[in-house]
């Protein structure tokens, strides 16, 4: 590997010149890396030695885009080592436990005392204090804490739950990139750093707002799901099975697209339906009626079959798609929104920029501390060959 392969700014996006160290977590804290990594921000992903049992690797796409310095943060070299690399950083990013960093000797006193602008993110579930601050957690005992799991999915007998999207990257990472990138803007103001305490409970919270106002305004139950609005409750914003087992999902909210849902689903009623026309979208005391008819209709035809009729129209139905499906989408294709890089199917940086498009660098690391040499040279830090020497620093 050559030695200027992590020569700093190499990113294009907007966040070219901001340097980042991330100690290494999972999930939502790499997450949030990797949009500042493809955002153009120099990241440096700093991790022990063993790596972590649920991440990493060479499949890992939330890697990508950064170098990977293995150390051993139990040698106080090590922990020197990442206060010197914090020196010249705008930004750091830890994912532990409230405390852990602390008990290490990089929590945000140390760091902003080497460094008074630094941006301190901070990654957890619980956040940084509270009676759970400490516990163990996962996305989905986050988001059923916050109360958003209980209204998920549209089996009025258990809640369901969207994968890990929800809590650890809408509640988490998404949040952390927020936060991150505001306290950088404030800090050139006023010259001084802060601690970015992005707690998942407070981002999936946050993210409910619309849902509290729904239920201020009895659009959403909440002692029943699927009896709101946007939940399942409305026949006319829901999933339905189709002839081939697949699914189409159909939410026209509006007047005039669930206008448009009749008019194009009027030649394919089957009997006794088709000499009917759909209930009107508010009449309440026909919702079952709605929901029965619109089941019978769509098991008539394939997905693809019910795709085609509705491509390009208002009826807002749209297949439901797997993720490798998603990226042969005409549009999704148009767009670049997926793109294959080095045999890999990832998503495209996102947003998009005018003047500072975004772009993938390099692929995530084969194995922790792929690069430690090259990265900790290329950020300006001497004695490299004595921190792998000592075992404080590991070379994969």
């Amino acid at each position: 590997m050559e030695l200027d392969r992590w020569e700093l700014g190499r990113g294009t996006g907007p966040l070219k010149g901001v340097r980042v160290v991330e100690i290494a977590g999972i999930g939502p804290g790499p997450h949030a890396c990797t949009i500042l990594a493809d955002l153009g921000a120099d990241v440096i992903r700093v991790e022990r030695p063993g790596g972590n049992a649920l991440g990493g690797g060479a499949h890992d796409l939330t890697n990508r885009g950064r170098p990977s310095v293995a150390l051993d943060l139990k040698s106080p070299e090590a922990i020197e080592t990442v206060l010197r690399l914090v020196e010249t950083a705008d930004v750091l990013v830890e994912g532990l436990r409230p405390g852990v960093t602390e008990r290490l000797g990089l929590g945000p006193d140390a760091c902003l005392g080497r460094n008074p602008r630094l941006i301190y993110g901070r990654m957890t579930g619980w956040g940084q204090d509270g009676p759970l601050a400490h516990t163990a957690g996962h996305d989905l005992t986050y988001i059923a804490t916050s109360g958003a799991l209980f209204n998920l999915g549209q089996d009025p007998g258990r809640p369901q739950f969207p994968l890990n999207l929800a809590g650890d990257f809408g509640g988490g990472s998404t949040y952390l990139v927020i936060g991150v990138l505001a306290a950088l803007l404030e800090a050139r103001t006023s010259g001084q750093g802060q601690v970015v305490d992005a707690a998942i409970v407070d981002g999936i919270s946050h993210l409910s707002t619309m849902s509290y106002a729904h239920l201020r305004l009895g659009a959403l139950n909440a002692d029943r799901r699927a009896a709101g609005l946007l939940d399942g409750g409305m026949p006319y914003y829901s999933t339905y099975e189709c002839s081939d087992g697949r699914h189409v999902a159909v939410g026209p909210i509006e007047p005039q697209f669930y206008a448009e849902l009749g008019r194009l689903l009027g030649p394919y009623l089957p009997p006794p339906f088709d000499a009917a026309e759909l209930p009107g979208q508010w009449d309440f005391d026909r919702l079952d009626e709605l929901r029965e008819i619109l089941t019978a209709t769509f098991r008539t035809r394939t997905m693809a079959e019910w795709a085609e009729t509705f491509e390009g129209t208002d009826a807002c139905v749209a297949p439901v798609l797997t993720l490798t499906e998603a990226a042969d989408h005409p549009h999704l294709r148009a767009r670049g929104t997926l793109v294959e890089v080095d045999g890999v199917l990832q998503p495209a940086p996102a947003p998009r920029f005018s003047r500072t498009p975004a772009t993938l660098t390099t692929p995530p690391p084969t194995a922790p501390g792929q690069h430690t040499v090259e990265a900790l040279t290329a950020w300006g830090i001497t004695g490299v060959d004595g921190l792998v020497e000592s075992g404080a620093a590991v070379q994969a």
